[in-house]
């Protein structure tokens, strides 16, 4: 697997700050695909499916504390 880095401008961090980052994607084609956002404030967004249909959604502010950030279906799609 060899994934792809992306850089966005101007979006929401989990600490609801307004900043720049980066996109990281990656997939193996059977069912593993890795979504996680980096925040230039330090904040992370990440989502992971995994092969057996599981999914771990979580996000953390540039703090280190946990967030019950709001993330829809199609979120980083």
């Amino acid at each position: 697997m060899v994934g792809t880095r992306t850089r966005f401008t101007a979006e929401k961090a989990p600490c609801g700050s307004t900043v720049d980052g980066e996109y990281y994607r990656d997939d193996d084609e059977q069912g593993l695909i890795i979504r996680d956002e980096y925040f230039a404030c330090g904040c992370r967004r990440v989502r992971h499916e995994y092969h057996d249909g599981s999914i771990q959604v979580s996000a953390v502010r540039h703090d280190g504390k946990a967030t019950r950030d709001e993330l829809d279906a199609d979120h980083g799609s």
